[in-house]
């Protein structure tokens, strides 16, 4: 009797861990897809309002890709004619700026983007995919960017490990995402928990997020691949030299200028 008394209390752990992976599973994919949501609306909205500034943000946005190339390319040469992946292109990724030949974009909401912003999409060749199940073979590129997108994503660390699968050995990886104090990853956390028990108030960094990372987390996320970083960047001292030269005109500049937000880290990497 006290073997199947036992037999059955570890069913009913297993059970109740089934039903909260489960649970957790159907928030982070709810998640995912208000942020795709809200990020469609607000790339809608730009293009609309686009016109005049057209040729002023197109400079800033060579000018960040040409920024980026140099920061490769200063720890680790990159061809021309290397076949190059973006990772979450976006409506303006890198891709479109880097002057790669052999370049490719992928972004779930690519055939929107190459409706919405023409000019810049016609500079590479773009692909709607998920960054989570890309779409070529293993092996197939020598440089792969993803800037700024996991922390958008439903399973982060499955686009990671994607990545990892397309890059080949000896091919380069620049990767780069927002990091934050962990008082916003747990902040994060309870957002989503009070908008999937159904009180519908969203605020607008935590519903574009599916994650907020915090240094140790994403750090742990890359140890598990088969990479080896040659130069890493937390930006968190430029994060609150930024917090703390800003003038407090809401009490969020005030908060971030004690718990630190949207701190650049970025990382050139190579294949092993």
């Amino acid at each position: 009797m006290r073997f199947c008394a036992e037999s059955t209390e570890r069913m009913d752990d297993r059970n109740w861990t089934v039903r909260i992976g489960d649970l957790l599973l159907r928030l982070r994919r709810q998640r995912a897809r208000r942020a795709e949501l809200r990020q469609l609306a607000y790339q809608t909205e730009k293009a609309l309002g686009l016109t005049e500034g057209h040729d002023q943000f197109t400079r800033e946005l060579v000018a960040h890709a040409t920024s980026v190339r140099r920061r490769i390319e200063k720890v680790t040469p990159v061809h021309p004619a290397a076949r190059v992946l973006e990772v979450g292109s976006g409506a303006h990724g890198l891709i479109f700026f880097l002057g790669f030949r052999n370049a490719i974009g992928v972004d779930p909401l690519a055939d929107t983007y190459r409706a919405l912003f023409p000019q810049w999409q016609r500079r590479a060749k773009t692909l709607r995919a998920y960054g989570e199940a890309l779409p070529f073979d293993d092996a197939s590129f020598d440089l792969v960017l993803c800037d700024n997108v996991i922390d958008h994503a439903e399973r982060p660390g499955a686009i990671l490990e994607e990545i990892a699968r397309v890059l080949r050995p000896r091919g380069t990886l620049y990767f780069s995402v927002h990091v934050h104090h962990p008082i916003y990853a747990a902040a994060s956390i309870v957002h989503a928990a009070w908008n999937a028990a159904g009180l519908r108030y969203e605020i607008g960094p935590f519903a574009d997020h599916t994650v907020h990372f915090t240094l140790p987390m994403i750090r742990a996320r890359l140890r598990s691949l088969p990479i080896r970083v040659l130069r890493e960047s937390t930006g968190i001292d430029v994060a609150k030299e930024g917090a703390n030269g800003r003038a407090l005109l809401h009490t969020s500049d005030l908060i971030k200028r004690v718990f630190f937000k949207n701190a650049r880290f970025e990382i050139v990497a190579i294949r092993t």
